[in-house]
């Protein structure tokens, strides 16, 4: 099977690395290794944080996108996730670092890299119809509300959202049903059981499911515990978790993904097709696949691997 590069549009970081820390050495790193596991491009994602941290890390990815070549995956904008949540879905974010939705809030942080931003559509104070005239996506995550008709998409669905209720609309319910939206998949095997996932694969169009990760630092690497998004994060060898157990992300990128939805059986090449469709993008390459959903072979540009 042949199919296009792998896009990733959720990740925080992955060998050992936080997008939210790193150095443009360290995004440079990232980029080779990504682009060794068929990810050709990426939206490195960056979790909630002070206005100071954010804005350096801002201009760090900016200056590591420019530096990136055929042996990397391309650093394609920044997906801002948090900020402008709910705390009553938090997750692991740090509550302190939540500011209103609103543009002077957003001024703040502006550049124009910033692509994708999650926010709790419910919270609105004039924030929403401002990133719209900027063409920024729009997704609704960690939030509780279920009128959706402001946002392109659901940020990983079902999870740090309200769910499906049978007497009243919420995120989840909203996502589903509204064929427009495009929802971001977790299919890494811990944050949705086998059953949503095909509830999903029923309800949603196909051309309108994202497949992420929402990768920690922790992942593809010898790391057991680390600081992330102000908590320490603990891995058991299947998924990390806050001190507390609530899950902070996942350990497992693309491509072992795919692999895990082909045992499945749940597996079309709609899903990698559609995070090019949703952003516009073109990249030069292509991934080939075995019968079991292993990669052999990976070409981007004049690159090529395995």
């Amino acid at each position: 099977m042949k199919t296009r590069l792998l896009v990733e549009q959720h990740i925080h970081g992955a060998f050992g690395i936080d997008f939210n820390k790193a150095s443009v050495e360290d995004m440079l790193y990232v980029s080779k290794e990504l682009l060794k596991c068929g990810i050709g491009g990426y939206f490195p994602t960056l979790v909630t944080d002070s206005v100071e941290n954010i804005t350096r890390q801002v201009k760090v990815i900016k200056e590591a996108a420019k530096q990136t070549g055929n042996n990397c995956a391309e650093i394609l904008g920044i997906h801002l996730e948090g900020i402008f949540i709910n705390s009553e879905k938090k997750g692991i974010h740090n509550p302190k670092h939540f500011l209103p939705l609103t543009v002077d809030s957003f001024k703040t942080i502006e550049d124009g890299f910033i692509k994708i931003v999650t926010l709790a559509p419910e919270l609105d104070e004039g924030l929403i119809e401002y990133l719209q005239t900027k063409n920024i996506k729009i997704q609704a995550g960690h939030c509780v509300g279920g009128d959706l008709n402001s946002c392109s998409g659901a940020t990983h669905l079902f999870n740090a959202m309200k769910g499906i209720s049978h007497r009243e609309k919420s995120t989840a319910l909203s996502a589903l049903i509204d064929d427009r939206v495009y929802t971001e998949v977790i299919a890494d095997g811990v944050h949705l059981s086998d059953d949503i996932l095909r509830l999903i694969f029923k309800t949603k169009p196909f051309n309108r499911i994202i497949l992420i990760s929402d990768a920690l630092p922790i992942t593809y690497s010898s790391l057991k515990s680390t600081v992330f998004a102000d908590e320490r994060i603990f891995y058991d060898g299947l998924k990390a978790t806050s001190a507390t157990g609530t899950i902070a992300g996942s350990t497992t990128l693309l491509d072992k993904i795919v692999k895990i939805l082909g045992q499945k059986d749940l597996f079309t090449v709609q899903l990698i097709n559609n995070v090019y469709d949703y952003h516009n993008l073109e990249i030069d390459g292509e991934l080939e696949w075995d019968d079991e959903f292993n990669i052999v072979h990976i070409r981007k540009g004049n690159y090529y691997a395995k």
